[in-house]
């Protein structure tokens, strides 16, 4: 399927990344340096990782880790290539069986829900919130303005334990209101199920995620302060 796309004024910037002590920042065009919001989000997990972590021990999480992040990133490959509508046949038959039959229960839902496509792999910041980050896309999901979120993983998992992926959207979608003035309500994850046909959907407003939002932007900066000042 060829998406339609629509140009978005304000978004023609890029953000080069810094890495410092395992956290990821962005150099805004004025210079600014901002955490990213995975960083950001990434406080609400941060003890049950470390826990977890400790369980199984760090060769076997480490191993653990690497597969899934390995996995990702090839399935947000293969999907960004599609949005982008640049997939040719001979790339589809070289990707793996196992995360082929995780694109296409994506592409399925993408085919069903997705009627234009703003933005992919887009950088964005907030000067208001000291945050930035790149979103995975910007779409039009059933006829409302949405970020879009791509995951994998090896089974479902609760709502309560992926937390941080809801927050890390909402500040998505703030920082795209922010750089464009267009209001943007909805943000949707897409999961990839390994061994699975059909992909996980979580439709959402961003309203009730904003609160914790905030509260982690407050917690990161009362331990971290400005650590480029």
């Amino acid at each position: 399927m060829i998406f339609q796309r629509t140009t978005v004024p304000g978004l023609n910037y890029q953000l080069p990344v810094l890495t410092r002590a395992g956290a990821r920042y962005y150099v805004t065009p004025e210079g600014n340096k901002y955490p990213s919001a995975s960083t950001i989000a990434g406080l609400l997990t941060r003890d049950g990782i470390t826990a977890w972590r400790a369980k199984v021990g760090t060769e076997t999480a480490d191993r653990i880790s690497k597969r899934g992040a390995d996995r990702g990133t090839n399935v947000h490959a293969v999907c960004e290539s599609y949005l982008r509508g640049t997939l040719t046949p001979l790339e589809r038959l070289g990707i793996m069986p196992t995360l082929k039959e995780m694109f296409l229960s994506l592409q399925k839902t993408f085919d069903a829900n997705i009627s234009e496509v703003y933005a992919i792999e887009q950088p964005l910041y907030s000067d208001r919130l000291k945050i930035a980050g790149r979103c995975d896309a910007v779409v039009v999901w059933n006829k409302l303005l949405a970020i879009l979120d791509v995951k994998t993983a090896n089974r479902h998992k609760p709502e309560e334990w992926i937390l941080n992926y809801f927050v890390q959207t909402a500040a998505y979608a703030e920082m795209f209101e922010e750089r464009t003035g267009m209001p943007i309500d909805r943000i949707v994850l897409a999961t990839a199920i390994e061994g699975e046909s059909h992909a996980v959907i979580h439709n959402r407003s961003k309203a009730e995620y904003l609160p914790i939002l905030d509260k982690c932007i407050a917690q990161y900066y009362k331990e971290n302060g400005s650590q480029f000042a």
